[in-house]
């Protein structure tokens, strides 16, 4: 069986001798764990492993929809729909949307991922129709009021995805993996797109009823390797992908557990890798904190672990609290709080 290479992250002050770059990120690595269906994990030194797998993990991620992607990127979450698990109802008027985008902009956030579609377990899909009355008028919105951040548009269509962009979206994040609409990423190919590809098993509808996979860590970086391959065929180049494993998304707790444990893994891709956690119910067995607000803490630790394995694009409700903790985080693992 083929096997997997996972780099174990490391940061600090100082570089060791012969440590390898990230993904042109501040973090590198020495070693690697191996992985396979068909043997335990080992580590080996990173000089061991094929010259391909060692470019890709090595490689620069190239910007994208203008944001630097050798730094850590948040994602501010804005959804204006009225039955959203955290928030839904709080912010689907413009002028509501508007004050938060704002709000998120000044506490940190570089992109904001605006979504109309709620995909919490259980939830029905959305008629395009409804999705684009929620979405656009608040992407335009943003835009007539000077916003100068990139905005991403969260759905799984096509006709949605078309009135987002006109206007004024720069990207498409795709929790289907770009499996539920096949036009769509013939569309971002056609404009240039940059997108999200993330995984998810099943639909939200049934996606939590009992996921199983034969080794979830593995099985996920298939499909997302798979997906990414489909794009590139559809025209959309892997410097403008980015890739997401899709915790909580068809997953029980042991499945976003050991996916959060390996994330580093999905470096292997040459993708970007965005993580989305932020107040999802895992965090709420594990923090004692069935109150979405309490939900805060748990999600500022699940960010900063994911951080510290090299994700680049942490999707979060709580912009502030991700910021100071990460820029905190930061300055304390290098010693310094310039660039922090």
């Amino acid at each position: 069986m083929t096997p997997y290479f996972r780099p174990l992250a490391l940061t600090g002050p100082d570089r060791p001798d012969g440590a390898l770059r990230l993904a042109g990120g501040p973090l590198w690595f020495d070693r690697l764990e191996r992985l396979s269906r068909t043997a335990p994990p080992c580590v080996i030194p990173a000089t061991d492993a094929p010259a391909d797998v060692l470019a890709r993990l090595t490689a620069p991620r190239a910007p994208v929809a203008g944001l630097d992607m050798t730094r850590t990127t948040i994602m501010g979450i804005l959804n204006v729909t009225p039955d959203s698990f955290t928030d839904g109802g709080q912010h689907n008027a413009p002028a509501a949307a508007l004050a938060h985008a704002r709000a998120m902009q000044a506490q940190g956030a570089g992109i904001i991922d605006v979504g109309g579609e709620s995909t919490r377990p259980g939830a029905l899909t959305v008629d395009p129709e409804d999705e684009i009355a929620r979405t656009a008028p608040v992407i335009a919105a943003l835009r007539g009021a000077g916003l100068d951040l990139p905005v991403s548009i969260d759905t799984r269509k096509t006709a949605v995805a078309q009135a987002a962009i006109a206007a004024g979206a720069n990207l498409v994040n795709d929790v289907s993996g770009f499996t539920f609409d096949d036009t769509l990423a013939g569309y971002c190919a056609a404009h240039d797109l940059p997108v999200c590809v993330m995984h998810a098993q099943g639909d939200p509808q049934t996606m939590q009823a009992d996921p199983r996979y034969d080794d979830v860590l593995l099985d996920v970086y298939d499909f997302l390797a798979a997906r990414i391959a489909a794009l590139e065929a559809a025209g959309i180049p892997r410097t403008r992908i980015i890739a997401d494993p899709g915790i909580g998304f068809g997953k029980t707790q042991a499945h976003n557990l050991a996916l959060l444990a390996r994330i580093s893994l999905f470096h292997a891709l040459g993708c970007p890798i965005l993580l989305g956690a932020s107040r999802k119910k895992f965090i709420a067995t594990l923090g004692h904190a069935p109150d979405i607000e309490a939900r805060v803490h748990g999600s500022v630790a699940v960010a900063l672990a994911a951080a510290a394995q090299g994700v680049q694009v942490l999707r979060v409700h709580d912009v502030f609290a991700t910021r100071s903790a990460l820029t905190l985080w930061q300055a304390a693992t290098k010693g310094s709080s310039d660039d922090a």
